[in-house]
């Protein structure tokens, strides 16, 4: 289980997915808001990699389990990038 969620922290695709998801976010925040749009968002990357492009001998619940904490772990990482360059452009 561990590799499972190292090799979705480092997969390139997972993190273009959160980073974009957080810029759309961000974007639109005045009219949709924010904390639904971004689990929504997790849930939905979480749900469509396993389900597009499976890893073959992991059961898919357990893939689904990983890249949902794995998804949190960039999640927070590119929140507070984000929210760095924002305090910066002030």
């Amino acid at each position: 289980m561990i590799d499972l969620i190292v090799s979705q922290l480092t997969d390139v695709f997972r993190i273009g997915l959160i980073i974009a998801l957080v810029i759309t976010t961000l974007r639109t925040s005045a009219i949709t808001g924010r904390v639904i749009p971004l689990a929504c968002g997790v849930v939905f990357v979480a749900v469509m990699l396993p389900l597009t492009l499976p890893t073959g001998s992991v059961p898919l619940v357990d893939s689904i389990l990983a890249g949902l904490l794995s998804n949190l772990v960039i999640l927070l990482h590119v929140l507070a990038v984000a929210r760095l360059v924002q305090l910066l452009r002030r």
